[in-house]
């Protein structure tokens, strides 16, 4: 039976300023109705697999679960890593859970980042892996390429390996590095080389046995780690101190360069990673002058853009081959042949301690959600929506006072133990050190106007006295 394991991690710098740090691209809907992890999930329906194993972190664990809840997948299991290793310590992590259980399933270990437009060509090749990682082969899956790409790794196959269904799996000669353009040329030609893809299939057992031999120190950590799992909520969790110490390394460089069990399945389905906005140019649909629109967006004279707006009217004449993308707090302008460079816009932003780098003006929580409308020196503006049935935290501030107006709904707030409910067009006030909570009552969703005051409005100016989201 197959165990997906699904690899949540990322920065948000290729896609910024749609993708943060702390909501990366894999939670957008970047080419339909799902997000890219949604997507992932879903492309494993007609596959015969257990209930997945989604990997994130801290920041990410409520919008991941969110977002699980949301396609009703039961028995998804989320781990939270403690801090960035990396693959092969994450996959480590799975590795262990899953022989702790007293099985050893087949891992298929997949991003949750990457695009696949035709499932029923990645089930084939699946199908195909399979047998080859029930022989207790490392499978890794190579991209038949489109085009010489630049941007991606390369595996250069072997000898045959098998002849699966039809199709040929190879041994793989060799992993190689992200190529110049002449060279990828080459590459092309030859026929004998793939793009790395990322997603790989092998028995728990079996890359464990590899990682212990070529990487002992990762294998040392990442047992100690799993040996006290703790759930929390809808979460797993590990020893810190243990994974802490972990070094952080990458499936390929631990693992698959070093074994000579490794093996290459064909993977010719629609894969693209979308690392960045021009491959989500290249895969989105266009209209007649090549433009990839999103939101409300006016063109005249204009073709080979990508526009997107997530709250503003955006006009454009007269240019092309641009991306320009608005979200509610930032503006991005580039020109298409130059969009890798967005990273060196962050790390100046990263420099400036700009919180634009790592959450957006509208921040998901686990009881809804919080748009941050206006700031001032002294004052800050938020449009808060909570779910039915959501609860904030049992908490004071020590430095504001709130004054919350109910916009549509009903609204329960506790201060200092009274209870009092208001609804629409109804307001209350909190008073500095406080100790008050809020809840949605009722079954359906509260928004309501938060009106900060004080003198110092930083959200760790919260102390919590009771949760019932693990958070105090």
């Amino acid at each position: 039976m197959i165990y997906p394991v699904i690899v949540a991690g990322g920065t948000g710098s290729r896609l910024w300023p749609l993708s943060r740090s702390n909501y990366p691209k894999q939670f957008i809907p970047l080419c339909g109705e799902y997000s890219l992890l949604q997507e992932t999930l879903l492309r494993l329906n007609g596959l015969p697999h257990q209930p997945p194993m989604i990997i994130c972190n801290e920041e990410n664990r409520f919008i991941t679960a969110e977002q699980v809840k949301q396609l009703k997948l039961l028995n998804t299991a989320i781990l939270l890593e403690p801090a960035g290793r990396n693959t092969a310590p994450a996959i480590a992590l799975a590795a262990f859970i899953a022989r702790q259980q007293g099985e050893d399933p087949l891992l298929l270990v997949l991003a949750a980042d990457h695009l696949i437009q035709n499932v029923a060509a990645f089930h084939t090749a699946v199908t195909q892996a399979t047998a080859l990682a029930e022989q207790g082969k490392l499978v890794t899956f190579g991209v038949v390429p489109a085009h010489a790409e630049t941007g991606y790794g390369y595996i250069r196959r072997g000898e045959v390996a098998a002849d699966l269904l039809g199709e040929s799996a190879y041994q793989v000669a060799a992993f190689v590095e992200k190529p110049d353009l002449a060279t990828a040329e080459a590459y092309l030609a030859s026929g004998d080389y793939y793009w790395n893809s990322g997603i790989f299939m092998f028995k728990a057992s079996c890359y464990l046995a590899e990682l212990k031999l070529h990487r002992p120190d990762i294998y040392q950590c990442c047992s100690e780690a799993v040996a006290q799992l703790t759930q929390d909520l809808d979460f797993i969790r590990i020893d810190t101190e243990a994974f802490s110490r972990c070094a952080a390394e990458s499936i390929d460089y631990a693992v698959m360069e070093k074994t000579t069990d490794a093996v290459v399945v064909p993977l010719d389905a629609g894969w693209n990673d979308v690392g960045g906005f021009a491959a989500l140019w290249q895969i989105a649909s266009k209209n007649e002058q090549n433009n990839v629109l999103r939101g409300e967006v006016f063109l005249h004279n204009s073709h080979d853009l990508y526009v997107h707006s997530d709250d503003k009217l955006i006009a454009v004449v007269g240019v092309q081959d641009l991306v320009i993308v608005n979200t509610k707090d930032a503006v991005l302008v580039a020109h298409k042949d130059h969009t890798q460079d967005i990273k060196h816009i962050v790390s100046q932003l990263k420099v400036a301690s700009r919180p634009e780098v790592n959450v957006h003006r509208e921040v998901y929580r686990p009881w809804g959600k919080y748009d941050s409308v206006d700031t001032g020196p002294r004052f800050q503006v938020k449009r808060i929506s909570v779910k039915p049935g959501a609860k904030l935290s049992v908490q004071m501030h020590h430095h504001r006072a709130e004054h919350w107006i109910v916009v549509s709904g009903t609204a329960k707030v506790t201060i200092n133990g009274t209870e009092q409910f208001i609804t629409e067009n109804q307001s209350v006030y909190i008073p500095v050190t406080a100790v008050h909570a809020l809840e949605n009552p009722g079954k359906v969703l509260l928004e309501l106007i938060e009106v900060q005051s004080g003198s110092y409005l930083g959200e760790d100016d919260i102390v919590r006295f009771e949760d019932r989201y693990g958070r105090t």
